[in-house]
């Protein structure tokens, strides 16, 4: 059912949202989702209190212990006393659009806990294996008081490189038994990992995959030019919390890198800048919706189908007329 703007009270949604109010926050994301009529309102409402929760992003192929290492990431983040989000972006159904696995539901050690936030979001068929509304999201999570922030993605390889734009820290989980170097080299996301986690540390063939990694970083690639960052390998038990120190850590440590550097603003630019012609794209397509319907495109894919004229000066034609 859709929202109207009188049924929306903004400003006091948003200062219970920073109060702590769970059922605030959950309200604020599920406008997100549905792309409210009170969107804009919204964001304008929460960009002054944003700018502080770290971003960690964790991909890698289904089976790899995502879900698991991300719930072991929130125990540790909560020991050291830090208010934590969890966006897990899940597979959507075709029928209802909604998250298919609801990974809440294996998070169920931190259900009680009113310093952990935790929300599945379908990715409502998006490539990248994430949400079109994961960066909303994040900005909720972000303003409503939250220190760190881990979005987990649909693992489906090759697209999954989308995560990289949106974290500020990028974990790629490998296992042993769910293929190769040279398989994640061609997955294209060897790349966007700013730290590998090797999870299931204690399975046969975990040092052959810390060895396959060693050796694709060893190729070249960004990591390996003068003064960049170099991924560390960390190997991990996460279903008995092994090795999730030595994970905390090191995302600190690439954190202090990115500070030193300059990188953290660069990629939060970049962030900033790509959400912002995704809505200018939007509003666009929305006008033109609006103007036009189907009659002129159809009119226009008529024309060129004859010959009369060609696609750009069709398309130039119609963006004109706006």
């Amino acid at each position: 059912m859709a929202v109207s703007r009188r049924d929306v009270d903004v400003a006091g949604l948003v200062d219970r949202a920073r109060g702590g109010e769970p059922r605030a926050v959950a309200r604020l994301i599920s406008l997100v989702e549905n792309d409210s009529p009170v969107l804009r309102e919204v964001a304008a409402a929460l960009a002054p209190h944003g700018g502080h929760a770290q971003v960690v992003g964790l991909t890698g192929s289904p089976g790899v212990g995502k879900s698991t290492s991300t719930s072991a990431l929130v125990t540790a983040l909560r020991a050291a006393d830090k208010r934590v989000g969890v966006l897990a972006v899940d597979p959507s159904s075709p029928f209802s659009g909604g998250a298919l696995l609801g990974d809440r539901v294996r998070m169920q050690d931190h259900a009680t806990d009113d310093g952990v936030f935790i929300r599945s979001m379908a990715s409502r068929g998006q490539l990248g294996g994430l949400s079109a509304a994961v960066p909303q999201a994040l900005r909720v999570l972000d303003a409503t008081g939250c220190d760190v922030v881990l979005v987990e993605t649909v693992g489906v390889g090759q697209a999954e490189v989308e995560i990289a734009s949106l974290a500020d820290t990028t974990l790629l989980v490998v296992a042993p038994g769910f293929g190769d170097g040279i398989q994640a080299a061609k997955a294209g996301i060897i790349e966007i990992a700013d730290i590998f986690v090797v999870n299931k540390a204690d399975r046969d063939g975990a040092d052959q995959v810390v060895r396959d990694l060693r050796y694709m970083q060893s190729l070249g690639g960004k990591h390996s030019t003068a003064g960049a960052w170099r991924p560390p390998i960390v190997k991990t038990v996460a279903a008995r919390a092994e090795g999730v120190d030595d994970v905390i850590a090191a995302i600190e440590k690439h954190r202090g890198w990115m500070e030193e550097h300059g990188e953290l603003d660069r990629r939060r630019r970049i962030r900033a800048a790509a959400e912002i012609e995704a809505i200018a794209l939007g509003t666009v397509r929305q006008k033109f919706a609006e103007v036009h319907g189907s009659t002129a495109l159809d009119t226009a894919a008529g024309r060129v189908v004859a010959g009369s004229t060609d696609p750009y000066t069709a398309a130039e034609e119609l963006v004109a007329s706006l």
